[in-house]
């Protein structure tokens, strides 16, 4: 009988349930136009993800039946309207949109919006190009942070203000 851990998998899930969270960045900075453009890639990019998680759970759920699998990522990656918005391009848009949000405190909180920046390019570049899964996480790391702090100080200010 297989184990809780074989059967559920659980990056995907912890994936597909961060990316869905990262829809409340759309609210939570001010309200311009990059801003809105911003907005429409994330949530653009959290509905990619959402697709992408669910072809990973797809394929997860052949277990070690890598002919399938194997069958499976072919006919992905010979579909267009499958391969392009939810693996090529649109988990891609995630990042492009909440560092488009971090780009709107350069002047006033570089450093924080640099590490988003940096880390959504570092998540690309190690992913697509590298294909090296610990610079990946590392740029994850950088990203998630600068991010979490700038949602952190604006929360902090929003506060403030009250």
């Amino acid at each position: 009988m297989p184990s809780l851990s074989d059967s559920v998998d659980f990056a995907h899930w912890f994936n597909l349930i961060g990316a869905c969270f990262l829809l409340s960045f759309n609210d939570a900075f001010p309200k311009t136009k990059t801003n809105k453009v911003a907005s429409v890639l994330t949530t653009l990019g959290v509905i990619a993800h959402i697709g992408l998680c669910t072809i990973d759970f797809i394929m997860s759920s052949y277990g070690n039946n890598e002919i399938a699998k194997e069958q499976l990522s072919q006919h992905i990656g010979n579909s267009p309207l499958i391969f392009y918005p939810f693996v090529a391009v649109g988990p891609s848009l995630l990042f492009l949109g909440l560092a488009l949000h971090a780009l709107a405190f350069m002047k006033t909180e570089t450093l924080k919006s640099l590490m988003v920046i940096v880390g959504s390019v570092g998540v690309g570049f190690s992913f697509f190009a590298l294909k090296n899964g610990i610079l990946m996480v590392l740029s994850c790391a950088v990203f998630v942070l600068g991010l979490g702090l700038l949602l952190y100080k604006n929360e902090a200010e929003t506060m403030l203000n009250k």
